[in-house]
């Protein structure tokens, strides 16, 4: 999943990045309104958390413009703004959710979830390929039985790749997907992410399920 968070206070993004990127999740940061907008114009996300009062354009014109651009991407406001009538015309202004500073980051984790699970996901608790499966609540994975460890990327890879079982990843939809807008696409991180993510889902297990499509990207799914 991919988030944009829009804040100001650089404290506070790292913050809220580390958190997210620890639960799984690929977040893209801006400081300001204009940035803000622009990114979430031109990305995709699953889900955006704005500040309101941010330089060049507060985060209620962000959202209306990009609610005015057709873009229904869940928002969550994460702001200072605490007074009841605030929460309200946020409410009304087309945000999901709201949330007031100080705030902890399992309450927003828990939010960006609920958010989250309303969408496409909702009542999905497990995927599963074969014998491999991922538990999307506890953030279990087990092939064959055996619980397999993995890094918080290398879960958000198989993530990916489970949720597209049997289509053909590019490496472009994959870093887009896994890494930032900072990302440099031409290094070969997700490479080397495909190499320990199959050396732990595939070594000793049969039949082999992440493929490489030479000159392509990869697929997962079992092969008769």
């Amino acid at each position: 999943m991919r988030v944009l968070f829009v804040e100001d206070d650089k404290t506070i993004t790292h913050f809220v990045k580390k958190g997210l990127r620890e639960n799984y999740f690929a977040v893209d940061t801006a400081y300001d309104g204009e940035e803000g907008l622009y990114l979430a114009l031109h990305e995709q996300y699953d889900l955006l958390i704005l500040d309101i009062m941010l330089p060049k354009m507060d985060g209620i014109e962000v959202l209306k413009s990009i609610r005015e651009k057709g873009i229904g991407t869940p928002v969550i406001f994460l702001t200072a703004k605490g007074a009841e009538r605030d929460v309200v015309q946020g409410l009304n202004w087309g945000a999901d959710d709201y949330m007031v500073k100080p705030f902890s980051i399992n309450e927003l984790l828990a939010r960006v979830r609920a958010i989250l699970r309303r969408g496409k996901t909702e009542g999905i608790s497990a995927l599963t390929v074969a014998d491999l499966t991922m538990d999307l609540k506890t953030h279990k994975v087990f092939r064959g039985g055996r619980r397999i460890d993995l890094t918080p990327k290398e879960y958000a890879l198989l993530e990916y790749l489970m949720r597209n079982e049997g289509q053909v990843l590019t490496r472009t939809m994959i870093s887009e997907c896994i890494w930032d807008y900072h990302f440099d696409s031409l290094t070969n991180v997700v490479d080397v992410h495909v190499y320990h993510l199959r050396n732990k889902i595939d070594k000793g297990f049969k039949p082999n399920l992440l493929h490489t499509i030479k000159g392509v990207g990869y697929v997962l799914e079992k092969r008769d």
